[in-house]
């Protein structure tokens, strides 16, 4: 008999690296695409149009953006976590939140998955750096979770069958909401089960988002248990359409789809949650859950130009492309449910193989696919599986695989939370918690001592009131004010970051926040001096080689050149555009700087030159047409297919 074993192992992929951190507060309202027009609100489901409006998110703090990142590809070797019985063998990195890069199904040696044969980060994440492929866990806010390439706590946790668990963990920090994640393969299963759980320690209702994503080969047939479902394109429009055929298309094949979309299925109440995605031989993977998971959905990125760039850009050319099958806890991912204080949720999903035939008149290839699900899994049996796992939710772990960060350690320490099963101990606090812990134990926030980028920020309530009841040092108030940012008191930021301008040692991250306040306000001219002033002053005291400077100055540079560029001032954009690291000035993000920057200039055949000569942006976020719409202003001939990365139909 062989149940889970859970193993050490080396995945090595061509790896882009990360590079750190963008240093900067991320003050910028959050720039999410997945919006719906006001006008598509009217008419929905009373329960979808409460969630669509409940406490969407705003803001990235506390988090920072992660844009250090290239696509320069070498050999790297990666920590993996490897869940096994006789049938599956399920790859886990921990490092990399928990992502699942491979589920072997051994007695066929069918990958079920889509396994990325690269790692390259691009700008998918609501924080920056994701990768595709596998099955990620998203949790905090709609979109890619935050820990996308973040580590996770991972260690091994008795079994409900008497063997083991792989449990993942973390401190999800927009919602500050710690979950966990254990996977396990009883004896003989085909499927791997992975029982989920979301806690609310606060005393108050804390918005949720939970979808979990499973990239599978594109050329498929994604069923689902429903005649209806929500599309979603990047116009921003929802609206309810026929499953398998909208617009006289069969939408249930991934490539039939010219643009790229959302398929929100519409499983009626009381019918069983599942979605598969098979290929044309009938072999495919299913995913079913408990009924708590509530929604499923089909990603496509479609067979257009700029669907097809994406896909090229998130992988290795020539190695095929992916769709996306999906199940979270509300119709859509634009909802974010209640949890309630000092509540939890949690529920079972179970991932394995499944063959069917996938050819045929959509009611009836759904119902011979369902009851092939029930011969090998059988609801009631997914349903036993969940209420034998939920007492060995609170099991505390035994030997630890992989560490995770501080952030929850620091958290439970300040509120006293008591989560068993999910330990966040103090050996887990790192140099970025350090400062946060002296103001906790001591009630103020301590002076570095030489002069280095401002640390993290914390902005909760909690932290907030520390910081305004803490002596009133240029650091501290530099930190206030950015809690106060966050709140929406933008007025009292302000005045924080002015207090402490005077007497700071340091005074270009002030002037950064400054300027981005008057950038924000509609005052442009004095953004654009503050935004000088503050490079200026960081040039002065960067330190040369240092990677967190070498960072701070290229996104201040960034900002800067824009600021600068939006107030009609093209010659200090220049002399910001000089004073960047001329390695910085290499990466396509400021090879198109410079493009419009020439512009700006009057120099549009040199802007040309430019394109002619070739840059790849690699921090290109989803949905972004900036490339585009510069181009357009350049000349009137079609967009080359290596800047086309559009995900709509033109307007």
């Amino acid at each position: 008999m062989i149940v889970t074993t859970i193993r050490r192992a080396v995945v090595t992929l061509p790896a882009a690296p990360l590079g750190p951190d963008n240093p900067l507060p991320a003050l910028r309202p959050l720039d999410e695409v997945h919006r719906i027009d006001d006008r598509d609100k009217a008419g929905l489901p009373r329960d979808m149009a409460r969630q669509i409006g409940h406490a969407p998110l705003r803001s990235l703090l506390p988090v920072r953006v992660r844009d250090g990142y290239d696509r320069t590809r070498v050999p790297r070797e990666l920590h993996a976590l490897v869940v096994e019985n006789d049938r599956l063998r399920a790859t886990v990195l921990p490092g990399l939140g928990g992502r699942i890069t491979s589920l072997l199904h051994k007695p066929t040696g069918r990958e079920l998955l889509y396994s990325n044969p690269v790692l390259q980060p691009a700008n998918f994440a609501l924080n920056g750096a994701w990768y595709s492929g596998g099955i990620e866990w998203n949790i905090g806010a709609t979109g890619h979770t935050t820990l996308s390439c973040a580590p996770l706590h991972a260690a091994r946790v008795p079994a409900p069958d008497g063997g083991e668990m792989l449990r993942l963990w973390e401190w999800e920090r927009l919602r500050d909401l710690p979950f966990q994640v254990d996977l396990w393969l009883p004896d003989g299963s085909d499927f791997l089960y992975v029982g989920v759980r979301v806690r609310n320690p606060h005393e108050r209702p804390v918005p949720t988002y939970w979808w979990s994503n499973i990239a599978v080969p594109e050329e498929c047939r994604v069923l689902a248990p429903a005649e209806e479902a929500w599309h979603f394109g990047y116009e921003r429009r929802l609206r309810r359409v026929p499953v398998p055929a909208y617009e006289g298309v069969d939408r249930t094949h991934p490539l039939n789809s010219t643009h790229a979309a959302d398929y929100f299925y519409e499983v009626p109440e009381g019918r069983r949650r599942w979605i598969a995605a098979l290929g044309a031989d009938g072999h495919g993977l299913v995913q079913t859950s408990t009924d708590v998971l509530r929604g499923r959905k089909l990603f496509v990125w479609g067979a257009g130009t700029g669907g097809r760039r994406w896909q090229q850009w998130l992988t290795e050319p020539g190695t095929g492309g992916y769709c996306e099958i999906q199940a979270g806890l509300a119709r859509t991912q634009l909802e974010h449910v209640r949890l309630e204080p000092e509540s939890e949720v949690a529920w079972l999903e179970a991932y394995g193989p499944l063959e069917a035939a996938p050819a045929g008149e959509w009611a009836s290839v759904v119902d011979a696919a369902e009851a092939r699900l029930a011969a090998a899994l059988p609801r009631a049996a997914v349903d036993a599986a969940y209420e034998a796992w939920k007492p060995y939710a609170d099991t505390e772990p035994g030997e630890l695989l992989a560490a995770g960060s501080g952030w929850g350690a620091l958290e439970v320490l300040r509120g006293g939370f008591k989560l068993p099963g999910t330990p966040f101990d103090e050996v887990a606090l790192g140099e970025p918690q350090q400062p946060w812990l002296h103001l906790l134990r001591t009630g103020s926030y301590p002076d570095p001592g030489g002069a280095a980028p401002p640390g993290e920020s914390l902005v909760a309530p909690p932290w907030r009131d520390m910081l305004e009841t803490a002596p009133a040092t240029p650091l501290t108030e530099y930190h206030l004010g950015v809690a106060q940012w966050h709140a929406g008191d933008r007025a009292q930021a302000v005045r924080s970051w002015e207090r402490a301008l005077p007497l700071a040692p340091s005074r270009w991250p002030l002037l950064r926040c400054l300027a981005f306040a008057d950038r924000e306000g509609g005052h442009h001219e004095r953004a654009a001096d503050r935004y000088a002033e503050a490079f200026d002053d960081l040039c002065r005291e960067q330190r040369d080689g240092d990677a967190t400077w070498t960072a701070a100055t290229a996104a201040l540079g960034r900002e800067a050149i824009e600021a600068l560029l939006a107030a009609g001032r093209a010659a200090p954009a220049r002399a910001v555009w000089e004073g960047l690291h001329p390695a910085t000035r290499e990466r396509g993000r400021f090879r198109l700087l410079l493009a419009a920057l020439l512009l700006a200039e009057g120099r549009p055949d040199r802007a040309r030159a430019v394109f002619d000569a070739g840059f790849e942006v690699a921090d290109l976020r989803e949905g972004d047409e900036s490339i585009g719409h510069l181009w357009a202003r350049l000349t009137d001939e079609p967009l080359p297919a290596r800047y086309d990365f559009r995900m709509r139909p033109a307007p």
